[in-house]
């Protein structure tokens, strides 16, 4: 190739593109023209919009406000990067944002907003009855003459010249055929004015566009449709949709904290994510989403931001104990967070106190009676031993008696007297330093509202530092969260927060999205023996009755009689994948040692692995690899799950309590594991036969 080839064929497609554009241009300034109700500036703004139907747009002027004798709504714009309700103006001066007030020639034009957020209301409301999110319709107003890029609240302020190009770079959020289906809905919704728009056939796309016919459709169609749109897309696509039985949900008006529970793949985290792109379009404040793991807020960041960038800026993603930490900070307050010393400091104090005490009659491994002081005492807030003696032991079945409660009070004294004398602070210091400051700072904390995904892997110090934070305000809390899915020792109640749940608050969903029958009764299986308690305190059977809506899953059982041969066929799937399956597909372990031997197997057969801890929900084209637990929250359409019964086994008749507990609990989180797959769960098994 000549030097510079390159260059030139960019330089003629550039000229080229030139060319076509000018055409559009040009076309469009003549069906614009024909508007013969219009100004001169509205219509270089319609023709700017007119160019866009070339590229897959809707554009619908002058429409009837429906509820309204005469009121009308200037343009409405659909395309691949939502709905935009449009509002266009000729001022003589450029208009301006300040302190959250619309502003021209020294006058306050408010009146002006206020108007156009209730019109996109109605919008809103129309396009959610087909099941799209009320995030993916936005309020513009359009300036002619004027070059302006600015936001006042969730209206976006743009200039004659800069809406085509805005418009444009926004991310495809609506597949072509949803395109006119909405679009022909709002054609129905918002009528058109006699005699005063662009007419029949100016305002259509200057390419082809799939025949309207009469407008009508089939409702349930276009909702079935948008479900094997999103099937079709990647898993991270696949996670921002909302089914149209949710949208309500989305949008209700909350007279105090709600909570939102519901079995494994229901759609949870989705409703809690559009829940807090609606409440900040709402508000002027900010939202704080919490959960429990670290790796989930960089992933639920990226989700919120494909689906509502305009305003993911406001709502805050943390990591529960990341956000405490952070408050501290702000607060003057010293963490000294270190969890090797305070580890040390425990494993002397059983060494002193424990190791010989009753409680190794019970439980000789040191693990259970420090996850007893973090989950049961510490994790509740427990100061006297008065109240532990007498406090229910949540999803700890082993009983205790009065002397071991004792013996367990005294190792809890002995280890924070070793903690407290090297000068550090263990997890449940820092939410508890945290709560306390919450508590003086009443009133003065920057979030308008919080919503906890994940609620039940949280201790009672966690939500009752989260309540704190909005207290019973309206639509202030959001608790959303399955206590079959709990993946951690001990619990709580609602009531022991302080938390009062009423009547419409407590929602529950019941329709699986993800999983097909196959993928479903196969993880359910494993916990069907296994009754449960949810933190509003009511005990729930394993196996649970759901309405699916997917059916085309698959489960493959594959048992080797070596490791060797084992891992090999888990390879020989992996590289069997379809190209691009990479991106879709999990490899999900029950331990970090785990974790170390698959990476190396993936590594040493050249097939790329992201780990979970580093995923952020940006797509990549490799194996995500993790643990059972950092997969909480996620979803994927192929998981593959080696070797998967190591950690199940069967209590023998005369296992001690605390066995049966390690036991129920490996169970519910290998339930969460399987439950991720959407399409394929693959089961391996390292099974050698019987000596002859």
């Amino acid at each position: 190739m000549a030097a510079g080839g390159s260059a030139s064929r960019r330089a003629q497609e550039a000229r080229r593109q030139e060319r076509l554009l000018r055409e559009q241009w040009q076309a469009a300034r003549r069906q614009a023209r024909r508007w013969e109700a219009a100004s001169e500036g509205e219509r270089r703004v319609a023709a700017q919009l007119l160019v866009l139907t070339e590229r897959g747009w809707r554009l619908l002027v002058d429409r009837r406000w429906p509820g309204t004798r005469a009121a009308n709504v200037d343009m409405l714009l659909i395309g691949p990067g939502g709905v935009f309700v449009i509002d266009v103006k000729n001022w003589r001066s450029a208009p301006q944002a300040l302190d959250g007030r619309l502003v021209a020639d020294g006058a306050s034009r408010d009146e002006h907003a206020t108007r156009l957020l209730a019109v996109t209301k109605v919008a809103e409301s129309a396009v959610a009855s087909l099941g799209m999110s009320p995030v993916a319709v936005q309020p513009l107003m359009v300036f002619a003459g004027h070059r302006l890029h600015a936001e006042l609240g969730r209206i976006r302020l743009l200039g004659e010249r800069e809406v085509g190009p805005a418009l444009l770079s926004e991310r495809r959020r609506v597949p072509a055929p949803t395109v006119n289906a909405i679009a022909n809905h709002l054609e129905q919704v918002f009528p058109e004015y006699e005699g005063s728009s662009i007419p029949q056939g100016a305002s259509e796309p200057i390419g082809p566009r799939a025949d309207s016919a009469d407008g009508l459709f089939d409702l349930e169609g276009l909702r079935e449709a948008a479900l094997d749109e999103a099937l079709k897309a990647p898993i991270e696509q696949w996670m921002t949709f909302l089914h149209p039985d949710q949208v309500a949900l989305v949008r209700r008006n909350w007279s105090g904290p709600a909570r939102i529970s519901g079995p494994a793949g229901t759609g949870k985290t989705v409703v809690g994510l559009h829940r807090a792109a609606h409440l900040v379009r709402r508000t002027n404040g900010r939202v704080l989403y919490v959960t429990f793991a670290n790796n989930l807020p960089r992933v639920q960041a990226t989700f919120l931001t494909s689906m509502s960038p305009a305003v993911a800026d406001r709502v805050d993603f943390r990591s529960l104990h990341s956000w405490a930490r952070e408050f501290l900070r702000d607060c003057g307050v010293e963490a000294r967070l270190n969890g090797d010393k305070a580890e040390t400091a425990f494993s002397l104090a059983w060494k002193h106190v424990g190791r010989d005490s009753c409680l190794a009659e019970i439980d000789p491994a040191p693990t259970y009676w420090r996850e007893e002081i973090a989950h049961v005492i510490k994790g509740r807030g427990i100061t006297s031993f008065d109240e532990y003696a007498t406090v229910p032991r949540l999803r700890r079945r082993t009983s205790l008696r009065r002397n071991h409660r004792q013996a367990v009070w005294a190792l809890f004294e002995a280890y924070e007297a070793l903690r407290a004398e090297r000068g550090v602070h263990d997890f449940n210091d820092v939410l508890s330093l945290a709560l306390t400051e919450a508590r003086r700072r009443t009133g003065r904390h920057r979030h308008t509202a919080v919503i906890v995904d994940e609620v039940q892997d949280l201790t009672l110090v966690g939500v009752r530092l989260l309540h704190s934070l909005v207290g019973d305000a309206p639509n202030g809390l959001l608790l959303v969260g399955d206590g079959q899915q709990a993946v951690y020792p001990g619990g709580f109640r609602m009531s022991d927060a302080g938390i009062d749940i009423r009547g419409d608050r407590a929602q529950v969903l019941r329709t699986n999205y993800r999983n097909s029958k196959e993928i479903l009764d196969a993880a359910l299986a494993v916990v069907e023996q296994d009754t449960f308690e949810d933190i509003d305190g009511l005990p729930t059977s394993g196996r649970r009755d759901v309405d699916l809506t997917y059916h085309d899953g698959q489960v493959i059982h594959v048992s080797r009689p070596t490791r060797a041969e084992h891992d090999q066929a888990l390879l020989d799937a992996l590289r069997d994948l379809p190209p691009g399956a990479r991106a879709d597909s999990a490899v999900l372990c029950p331990s970090t040692r785990a974790i170390g031997q698959y990476q190396r197997l993936l590594d040493r057969a050249g097939i790329p692995a992201r780990l979970l801890e580093h995923y952020d929900g940006r797509p990549v084209d490799a194996v995500k690899l993790g643990s059972y637990r950092r997969a909480k929250g996620l979803e994927f359409k192929r998981v593959f799950l080696p070797d998967h019964q190591a950690t199940l086994s069967t209590p023998a008749p005369e296992a001690s309590e605390t066995q049966c507990e390690r036991s129920e609990l490996s169970r519910s989180q290998l339930f969460v594991a399987m439950t991720r797959a959407r399409d394929v769960l693959w089961l391996g098994s390292i099974h050698r036969p019987p000596q002859a």
